[in-house]
């Protein structure tokens, strides 16, 4: 009778006790769980801004993810420590009550609130609202990873050492992703989410590339250069001026390869005004300017750059043996952002038609970089900047007028060729595998 007394006590102190303990453990677990959800979802730029703008919070925020690894190591410490002390105590308690039987029944209740109190529903809490939930733990955490540290610096030196001894080494490893390319990931999944139109995910993609855009991808090609002779009459050099669509002229002297000089179309009509309209009064060499060559290999960023550094919006581009492949200006590298700058003294150059039979009638000279924005294509233009380029390097020969090709997942067909340049290409788009 005492016994059953006794049981009934036990059963009633103890039980209630220790279950609150329990509670209390799996509520800490949960806080750990969302905590730690929380804190490497939230917005980094977000939290920056607010700590620039005296957030308290976001700056303890932005401390603890300046150091991912002392945060991760002090939480899952604390996860795991109150997560296997709930098992314990939850093991013994069914133990007294229910015998050898309760290990079973132990294992089967905690894991059920472990994995939906404990993980699932903080988790998707703090997923729900990162920033938020992340603002409102960093105190707690900020706690906890101070009073862990030195456990977490010692697990740290042993999960170094181990991996070390099977040749790994972790300990200059940097971030996965450069900050350009997290920038391109966001840019990805807000226009796949809906949030930005095809036009500013090409814009912002557009200025994340200048550094790896090189002058050769965007430059008008010497053959497509118009340019005056510094021999020519006069007449004629201010007639070819006045006719011309560009502001900017390259000057050459004798052979187009052997430049001298950049004609404005203002100085010009300065000069013939001061000239009182006598021609033969015009020199030309008086007022053009000195040249300036840039290497083809030059990225937009830095050559940008360079425009800005020297007030000046022309350059002659030359190769590695200095013979001269084309020009650039600050217009070209603006449109490489905001696309084609069209303005009253333009032409309109139908390089692209598309067919209806699906296919795009090409010329050669079009950019593979233009093709892609177009129509959200993926050629490649590693190894070619024109759409003619990609072919010729694809089929290791010049093809002739009828000759089709298959790559990249694209059927190509030579329209026109002129001598040994292909100045028309059919290009259609082939269906992917197992899709009508």
């Amino acid at each position: 009778m005492d016994a059953v007394h006794a049981g009934e006590s036990l059963f009633d102190t103890e039980f209630w006790v220790t279950s609150g303990i329990i509670f209390i453990l799996l509520c800490l677990s949960g806080l750990f769980s969302g905590s730690e959800t929380a804190l490497t979802a939230s917005s980094r730029a977000r939290i920056h801004h607010m700590a620039k703008a005296g957030d308290k919070r976001a700056e303890r925020v932005s401390r603890l993810t300046d150091e991912p690894e002392r945060l991760i190591g002090a939480i899952l410490l604390g996860n795991n420590l109150v997560n296997i002390l709930a098992s314990a105590m939850a093991t013994s308690l069914f133990l007294h009550i229910l015998g050898d039987s309760g290990v079973y029944i132990a294992t089967a209740v905690m894991t059920g609130l472990v994995l939906i109190f404990s993980e699932v529903l903080p988790k998707s809490y703090a997923i729900a609202n990162p920033d938020r939930t992340a603002l409102s733990v960093a105190g707690f955490i900020r706690i906890i990873v101070f009073l862990f540290a030195p456990v977490v610096a010692l697990v740290q030196s042993i999960v170094r050492l181990t991996l070390r001894i099977f040749g790994i080494d972790i300990s200059n490893v940097q971030s996965v992703l450069s900050a350009h390319d997290e920038l391109r990931g966001t840019i990805e999944l807000h226009r796949a989410e809906g949030g930005l139109v095809k036009e500013d995910t090409r814009m912002l993609g557009s200025i994340l590339d200048l550094d790896d855009v090189t002058i050769e991808d965007v430059m008008i090609h010497r053959k497509n250069m118009q340019a005056v002779d510094v021999n020519a009459p006069a007449d004629d050099i201010i007639t070819t001026v006045v006719r011309s669509p560009f502001t900017r002229l390259p000057v050459y002297d004798g052979d187009p390869e052997n430049i001298v000089g950049v004609l404005h179309a203002k100085d010009v009509l300065r000069a013939f005004r001061r000239a009182g309209g006598q021609v033969q009064r015009f020199n030309v060499r008086r007022i053009m300017i000195k040249p300036w060559f840039v290497p083809e290999t030059t990225s937009l960023k830095e050559q940008l750059n360079a425009f800005l550094d020297r007030k000046i919006h022309f350059a002659l581009v030359v190769d590695e043996y200095g013979a001269i492949q084309g020009l650039v200006t600050l217009e070209d590298i603006l449109e490489e952002i905001v696309g084609d700058i069209a303005d009253e003294h333009d032409f309109e150059v139908p390089g692209v038609q598309p067919q209806p039979d699906g296919s795009v009638q090409v010329e050669g000279t079009v950019t593979i970089r233009d093709l892609n924005r177009m129509f959200d294509w993926h050629l490649p233009d590693d190894e070619a900047t024109t759409i003619a380029g990609l072919v010729i390097h694809e089929a290791e020969t010049i093809p002739i007028v009828g000759k089709s090709y298959t790559f990249h997942g694209f059927r190509f067909e030579v329209t026109a060729r002129r001598r040994n340049q292909i100045t028309g290409l059919r290009v259609k788009k082939l269906p992917k595998p197992g899709k009508a």
